[in-house]
């Protein structure tokens, strides 16, 4: 039976692993954050490298030595991370918790499925703990509102969307009267691919009009292509701007009722003046 002085030698190291694998504000912290980073890279570099055939084909034994190293280190920073946190059914169904098990899932199934460590190119979603490492909270703001903006623009986007796909309906139906299948518009639906593959300026000529009038069809769906492709640009810029003179006017606000202390990270403004930590990236405040 573990005694109490156990218990509390366990719970201490619990804690003192925590503050290392999810703090990024201690030295030790810091630097696990950014070892782990180095491992990730150079775990994708090996996968990326074995799909090369020159490189497969000399170093394929040291590759997949590497892979299974790379997938052993994971597989134990996976566990400290469930030891070490009080809850680890929210570590477990987390973003981050399902990306750390689907990066070293891949190797384990290759016993049972050929091929399936090539999926460990999945490792590459793991970079995004750069942001928790470099703490740049400024472009998970940035982010946030673009995320804001695509969600207020849907509407509006969808409509467009149905309206290109009308379009592209009636021009391909028309195509395939003019052109027909000497041409290689054989159906309505490969009529309406030329004419998407068309208005999205990609040509990629494996169908071609041949007859006057279908030549200048295309000419004109060349054109309203250039002017579908601003629109959805145009409207998510137009309510990103939104969202940015929302959020200007709620720090205005918000600096006016509370001195606006300044955070010195993200800039981040209206803290009181007792605040010690910036409300929205966590950063100490300079008072």
């Amino acid at each position: 039976m573990p005694t109490t002085a156990d218990k509390t030698k366990i719970q201490t190291l619990r804690q003192k692993l925590y503050i290392i694998i999810y703090g990024t504000n201690t030295p030790a912290g810091k630097l696990f954050d950014v070892a782990l980073l180095f491992f990730i890279i150079l775990s994708i570099a090996a996968v990326m490298f074995e799909t090369v055939s020159d490189v497969d084909i000399r170093y394929h034994q040291e590759l997949v030595i590497l892979e299974w190293i790379f997938t052993i280190l994971f597989t134990l920073e996976y566990i400290l991370r469930i030891i070490s946190t009080d809850k680890p059914w929210k570590y477990i169904f987390s973003f981050y918790g399902i990306i750390d098990l689907l990066a070293i899932l891949p190797m384990y199934l290759s016993f049972f499925i050929s091929g399936s460590n090539i999926l460990a190119s999945i490792r590459a979603l793991r970079l995004l703990r750069l942001f928790r490492v470099m703490k740049l909270m400024q472009f998970v703001g940035e982010a946030t509102r673009l995320k804001n903006a695509l969600r207020e623009s849907r509407n509006k986007i969808i409509v467009f969307l149905y309206s290109v796909l009308v379009i592209s309906m009636i021009v391909g139906t028309i195509m395939y009267i003019i052109e027909g299948p000497e041409a290689g518009f054989t159906s309505i639906p490969r009529s309406i691919y030329w004419t998407i593959v068309t208005l999205t300026t990609v040509g990629y000529g494996d169908i071609v009009p041949v007859t006057a009038l279908g030549q200048f069809l295309s000419m004109i769906v060349m054109i309203i292509g250039y002017g579908i492709i601003a629109v959805p640009t145009g409207i998510v810029s137009a309510e990103f701007t939104l969202q940015q003179k929302k959020q200007r006017k709620g720090k205005s606000k918000k600096g006016k009722k509370s001195n606006g202390i300044i955070c010195p990270l993200c800039n981040y403004e209206g803290h009181k003046k007792t605040a010690d930590y910036c409300f929205n990236c966590g950063e100490k405040l300079k008072l």
